[in-house]
């Protein structure tokens, strides 16, 4: 495999990750699967660079070779701020902003700090695992309802959504783009689950972390919360530039928290428990939201050239597969393979995938497609038999 930036397009460049402490990479080592031959395409870390800009404040910073306690400087606050204006037409004030090391941080806080031990939180099935665990880690009863799946393309049951709310029932946990169909919510159906949270009282707390990965042209992300101002005090929305500029391993995500009251609720279920951002994710997440290279227009064509590739490798299998018009992840359905557990079958063609029991739906899997094309195409190549077959 190749270093970065060796070829003509650092998007066609495969960066060799081995030997980097790699969860992706790392995890068909070792003696459970003893060293096969498994591409990674599961966990939502794409193998690109990320961008020259980012690599080049990284680089600025640790050259200055102090590397004390820091809090989000107010650079980066303005860095957001702008962001959010230009890409979302919506204001944020700087007092809403609460910093996390991480989006799952947020996902554990919001139910901790919404409700009462016993109270309710509901979400939409399938969806990411943390929306599912979340909740009883926090003492919070779960209620899911599966979303509607129809030629490939998922929606709300809008009814039995409202028929599983409860009189205990305090939050709504919103994934918005959703992980792991692919849907960018359009206005209609936000506002629907707008009048819902309003006419049973819920809190929402939307997920919005792949809102820059949006691939179907036209599409433009709204947040839940700029829907209604006289709503935005009940919502809690979850940011981060790790997905988009791929920075996981950084650490840097806020949570916009318009209601004083609800952020300082927050802000102490916080307390003595989650660590500060280090400052280097400070550094790379306001390179990120301030890079206007052609860097994210090239990852996106990358990412819609990928999408078609797995279209038409699955145009004539009896397993279906979304077409997702935001992420760099498509769900699959292949419970034609196996009903409960088909990962197995794929591993052992060479392709390793996310398990969709994790997100509630046993006999799917998700796979990442984010990743230089020739490696999706290897991929495709080692499951062809599956395709062909099931």
């Amino acid at each position: 495999m190749e270093n970065a930036h060796t070829s003509g397009n650092e998007f066609d460049s495969l960066i060799d990750r081995h030997g980097t402490a790699s969860i992706k990479w790392d995890k068909y080592r070792g003696d459970k699967y003893r060293d096969r031959d498994i591409l990674p395409l599961w966990v939502a870390d794409m193998d690109f660079a990320a961008p020259d800009s980012v690599l080049a404040a990284l680089h600025e910073r640790i050259d200055h070779g102090v590397f004390g306690y820091t809090h989000a400087p107010d650079s980066l606050v303005d860095a957001v701020q702008h962001y959010a204006r230009k890409h979302y037409q919506w204001g944020i004030a700087t007092e809403w902003i609460v910093w996390l090391p991480g989006l799952v941080q947020g996902i554990n806080l919001a139910c901790r700090a919404v409700g009462q031990d016993g109270d309710a939180v509901i979400t939409a099935t399938p969806v990411y695992p943390p929306f599912l665990h979340a909740p009883r880690l926090a003492g919070r009863e779960l209620i899911t309802v599966p979303l509607i799946e129809q030629a490939g393309r998922w929606s709300w049951d809008f009814a039995a959504l409202e028929a599983a709310i409860t009189p205990q029932t305090r939050l709504l946990l919103l994934c918005h783009p959703h992980n792991p169909v692919g849907r960018a919510w359009n206005h209609d159906e936000l506002n629907t689950l707008l009048g819902i949270a309003r006419q049973y009282n819920l809190i929402v707390c939307s997920d919005e972390i792949h809102c820059d990965l949006l691939l179907d042209e036209g599409l433009v992300h709204t947040p839940f919360a700029a829907l209604d101002a006289g709503f935005a005090e009940r919502t809690i929305t979850l940011l981060a530039p790790s997905k988009t500029w791929n920075l996981p391993g950084l650490g840097c995500a806020l949570a916009v928290i318009p209601d004083a009251g609800l952020r300082a609720r927050f802000r102490r279920e916080m307390t003595g428990l989650v660590p500060a951002v280090n400052l280097l994710g400070y550094v790379a997440a306001e390179a990120a939201y301030r890079d206007d290279s052609d860097w994210h227009a090239q990852l996106i064509a990358t990412l819609r050239r990928n999408r078609q590739l797995l279209a038409d490798a699955f145009a004539s299998s009896r397993m279906t597969t979304t077409f997702p018009e935001a992420t760099y992840l498509a769900w699959i359905d292949a419970r034609s393979i196996d009903p409960v557990n088909p990962l197995p079958v794929f591993e052992a063609h060479g392709v390793g995938l996310s398990d969709g029991a994790d997100f509630g739906f046993p006999g799917w899997v998700r796979i990442n497609f984010g990743c230089p094309t020739a490696l999706l195409q290897q991929a495709l190549q080692r499951i062809a038999p599956l395709l062909l077959g099931a």
